[in-house]
């Protein structure tokens, strides 16, 4: 399954918005309201919790500068990713677009999709205001 999320135009330079994003702490911040649990587990790892969602944890699996982040689900039973692509368009502007891979049986497929991209979209936006 592939989701993405719109595209945001941020008013800051593709450096500073991966060195952003490369803070797992900071996305505690780009949480939607609904987050029950946030919690920094190491410097590259982070839990957190939905209301009436399982926990999730998701790791940094690959940053590239200025570029492109990735995070991974580390442990748990589904295996999925969650790509941020960041682009610098002018001086001071940066587009970010979110892309969520994972391999479900169609069932799960049917039932994460509309969470998960609701999810990438509240991020996206948050992205404008925190960063």
């Amino acid at each position: 399954m592939k989701l993405e999320s719109p595209k945001v135009t941020l008013d800051q330079s593709a450096e500073t918005t991966f060195n952003f994003l490369s803070d797992i702490k900071n996305f505690e911040s780009l949480m939607p309201e609904n987050i029950s649990k946030f919690e920094v587990l190491d410097t590259d790892k982070f839990l957190f919790a939905l209301k009436g969602m399982p926990d999730i944890i998701l790791k940094k699996k690959e940053a590239v500068p200025h570029s492109k982040i990735v995070l991974g689900a580390a442990g748990g039973k589904l295996d999925f990713a969650l790509i941020a692509d960041i682009n610098e368009v002018a001086e001071q502007k940066t587009e970010v677009q979110l892309h969520f891979e994972g391999d479900f049986n169609a069932m799960m497929a049917m039932m994460i999709k509309n969470p998960i991209s609701k999810f990438m979209e509240t991020l996206v936006t948050k992205m404008k205001t925190a960063i």
